[in-house]
């Protein structure tokens, strides 16, 4: 296992850096005592409402259309196992290893937070789970957004009460019931409300939103260096760049992804090559010139996705909730609205970064805007090709990216015989966000590999310190100006570097810390 330094779960929200450090580099979980004493005080109420005679929801009662119906006591604890059975119904691939961690750490942050009325035995073997690395099979369908995540949470549930399929440590599937064994843990025989505890949530949607943040936030300092390798390979000013320009409009993502492309081409003997009053070039292309422009909307959007997904960590999301003063209220904090929203909203701004970057990267290839580089960067053209169809793979995955930033949560189809009859469609949302994201890596990887290519042409000319390191990075696993090769290959080297974050690391050990 891990050698990650535990997270500790308590009443309070977690941060994205503890999400990560669970669902990316499989951090043990350990329970805060204000969460046990949280969880303690809350089971009290529901104890005491299951015993009265009075239906309470989701305690004594059906679920969804069937809460009419009032459970006998008897019947209570099948109601909860019934309930998880039958609500994993997932269908499809199964979901990312990471993605279902971050759900489960999110489940169990809402209940350490004593508002959803779980035993504390509940809580900690779901913190065993995630401490021994065993990962309920979720799949790609079954969520609608509302009330929650109900069927990838349910497939977990499933897991935690000893049925269903998880993989070990190792990535090996196995039987819930097995796993769980060899790790000294004994699967939990529900009560009441635990299981509609357990699955009510927005946690899917919400780990997908955290991991998407976390990583347009390094893929957009790498669509910086990018972008400045681009104005440095086109010949462009970097004039237009300058900080008394962008305070003429104080966007906020605008100013850093301006200041971050000034840094990286000073002392750039390629834009010094060109400064001086011989040159007749009176303005740059958009695609070169307004990059900070779209580059810092899509720092802004994600600026704001995060404050939604900070409000959403710090929320207690269960139906019905235990209130501090030990009432049981129904409520429809479930609704997924919110995320769904937001998780739209980034896809739309990485295809429009993909779309900024495609365009920069196919300036290259012509010969009538390219200010003197070989078509195609080819070594010899019409023998070579040179990477022509490295542009054919960034405008397939660009389109791609467009049809996957048509907005899920617009969309709503009714459920649960009319009781349910809007739902957020944010599952969906969420899972077409992490196909554009890594369609983000892939179309800043290929002008990466194709702005290095043309700043090695435009020798004897060197590039900035900056964009030099970049370049140098690439080079480790990828030859410089030659005849054609195979390029798949190269495309995946220059992908590796960009979605690992390795070449914002590279530019940034000669710059420091980028905005």
């Amino acid at each position: 296992m891990t050698s990650a330094p535990p997270v500790t779960v308590g009443v309070g929200p977690l941060s994205f850096a503890d999400v990560v450090a669970v669902a990316r580099y499989d951090a043990p979980v350990r329970l805060g005592d204000d969460a046990v004493a949280a969880i303690e005080q809350s089971r009290k109420a529901v104890e005491q409402l299951a015993a009265a005679p009075t239906p309470a929801y989701g305690i004594s009662t059906g679920f969804g259309a069937l809460a009419t119906r009032h459970i006998p006591t008897d019947m209570r604890a099948q109601l909860q196992k019934s309930l998880v059975r039958s609500h994993a119904a997932g269908s499809g691939p199964e979901v990312e290893r990471e993605v279902t961690r971050a759900l489960m750490l999110l489940r169990l942050s809402t209940l350490a937070t004593g508002h959803t009325g779980v035993r504390l035995v509940t809580a900690q073997t779901m913190a065993g789970m995630l401490s021994h690395g065993i990962t309920p099979v979720v799949h790609e369908y079954g969520s609608l957004g509302c009330s929650g995540d109900l069927a990838p949470l349910s497939h977990c549930a499933l897991a935690l009460i000893g049925e269903g399929t998880v993989t070990d440590a190792h990535g090996v599937r196995r039987p819930a019931a097995v796993a769980l064994s060899e790790a000294g843990l004994a699967p939990v025989e529900l009560e009441a409300k635990e299981g509609l505890a357990l699955i009510n949530g927005t946690d899917g949607m919400l780990g997908m939103l955290v991991l998407a943040i976390t990583d347009l936030r390094m893929l957009l300092r790498a669509a910086d260096v990018t972008a400045a390798m681009s104005v440095e390979g086109q010949l462009a000013t970097d004039r237009v760049f300058a900080a008394d320009l962008q305070a003429l409009r104080p966007h906020p993502g605008q100013a850093a992804s301006a200041a971050n492309l000034t840094t990286l081409l000073a002392d750039s003997g390629i834009v010094a090559s060109h400064r001086g009053p011989d040159c007749n070039r009176v303005q740059d292309a958009y695609s070169l010139r307004c990059s900070p422009q779209v580059h810092g909307a899509a720092r802004d959007t994600v600026d704001h996705a995060e404050q939604v997904a900070l409000r959403e960590l710090a929320s207690a999301i269960d139906n019905p909730v235990v209130l501090d003063d030990g009432r049981v209220e129904s409520n429809g904090n479930f609704h997924g609205a919110p995320v769904a929203y937001v998780l739209d909203f980034l896809a739309i701004a990485a295809a429009d970064v993909a779309s900024i970057s495609e365009r920069r990267t196919d300036r290259f290839l012509d010969k009538a805007r390219s200010h003197g580089l070989p078509p195609f960067l080819a070594d010899d053209p019409g023998v070579d090709s040179g990477h022509m169809i490295a542009q054919y793979t960034q405008a397939a995955i660009v389109s791609e990216m467009k049809r996957l930033a048509a907005p899920a949560s617009v969309d709503s189809i009714p459920s649960s015989a009319m009781q349910e009859d809007h739902v957020s469609m944010g599952w969906s949302a969420a899972r077409k966000l992490r196909r554009s994201v890594d369609g983000l890596a892939r179309v800043v990887a290929v002008e990466y590999l194709t702005a290095a290519r043309a700043l090695e042409l435009r020798a004897p000319f060197e590039p900035s310190p900056a964009t030099g390191a970049a370049l140098a990075l690439l080079r480790r696993n990828v030859e410089g100006v030659g005849p054609d090769r195979h390029l798949a290959p190269e495309i995946e080297h220059a992908y590796e570097d960009v979605r690992s974050g390795d070449l914002v690391a590279a530019v940034e050990s000669v710059i420091g810390e980028m905005k």
